[in-house]
């Protein structure tokens, strides 16, 4: 099942995705997919439902993240052998956490916003998962079933701000727009391995991440029972993963994004997201304007 939300910034409505690809209004079931919304029944209680017997949503509308009012966004660095390999860093005996501010999250194909003073934002395709089920010390071999789905994260760092300027990784990782989440939230029940998906990423059409998920260090499981252990995982929180190589910091000389740059990234069965960069300076004048910024 493939779970989508669409609509204004906002605004954002719920949806399925029909067997033909089209998405369809999920608004007459439930108010939205989020929280509770994730749980196992409502879950089981969806895909029990024709797509085809709802409204069509119109081609061509905006689709917001596919997970809404996420109020925990934890990332996981230097997860694949090979990422931390180009990066010179020495694989990590336990998993590294950090924190996206979750007010970074939009949608699948909304502007992201190059920072104020930054010269060093860069991209990073990367699988999240979604919690569906309290989780509090959860074995590896149960955490599964603590899985609402999957979906696609390009988690946009920007480097300066996270290896420069002293702290944490967090100040360069939850910039506004830094976290595009979707198209779709998949179910497990879809997903055949999800420790066996090609991922790749595009800039301005060039093929500069080329990965799969079975080089990551710690699998899913492992992830969502080590966090486990540190914090209580709720529905609606989103754990994103990790990289493969590739990344603009990890190329010689380094290569890091500017405005017009154009972001295409995808994940084996979770679908596709594209981004154009957008300076600082010119979204604020289309927000002074009261344009629409995406």
């Amino acid at each position: 099942m493939k779970l989508v939300r669409w609509g204004e910034s906002g605004d954002e409505k719920p949806g399925i995705v029909d067997a033909g690809g089209m998405i369809r209004d999920l608004s007459g079931v439930i108010r939205d997919i989020a929280g509770p919304t994730l749980g196992r029944e409502t879950l089981a209680n969806l895909h029990r439902i024709d797509p085809e017997s709802l409204p069509a949503v119109a081609a061509g509308t905006r689709l917001g993240p596919c997970v809404g009012h996420v109020r925990n966004f934890i990332a996981i660095g230097l997860n694949y052998a090979d990422h931390a390999a180009e990066t010179g860093a020495p694989i990590p005996a336990e998993p590294i956490l950090f924190n996206k501010a979750p007010s970074c999250i939009v949608g699948p194909n909304d502007d992201v916003i190059i920072p104020k003073g930054s010269a060093k934002t860069d991209w990073e395709v990367e699988l999240a998962i979604a919690i569906g089920k309290r989780a509090s010390y959860v074995h590896a071999n149960e955490a599964m079933d603590y899985v609402a789905g999957f979906c696609v994260c390009n988690d946009v760092s920007e480097r300066e701000f996270q290896l420069e300027r002293g702290g944490t990784w967090t100040k360069g990782k939850g910039c506004p727009t830094f976290g595009p989440l979707g198209p779709w939230l998949v179910t497990p029940d879809e997903i055949p391995d999800v420790q066996n998906l090609a991922m790749w990423l595009d800039v301005n059409g060039e093929r500069v991440q080329s990965g799969s998920t079975k080089t990551m260090i710690f699998d899913c499981r492992q992830i969502v029972s080590y966090l486990s252990h540190f914090m209580m995982l709720e529905p609606g929180d989103v754990i994103t993963t990790g990289t493969p190589p590739g990344v603009g910091l990890g190329m010689k000389p380094p290569r890091y994004l500017k405005a017009g740059d154009v972001v295409s990234l995808g994940i084996e069965g979770l679908g596709e997201q594209r981004q154009t960069m957008v300076a600082f300076d010119d979204w604020t004048a289309k927000v002074a304007a009261g344009e629409p910024t995406n």
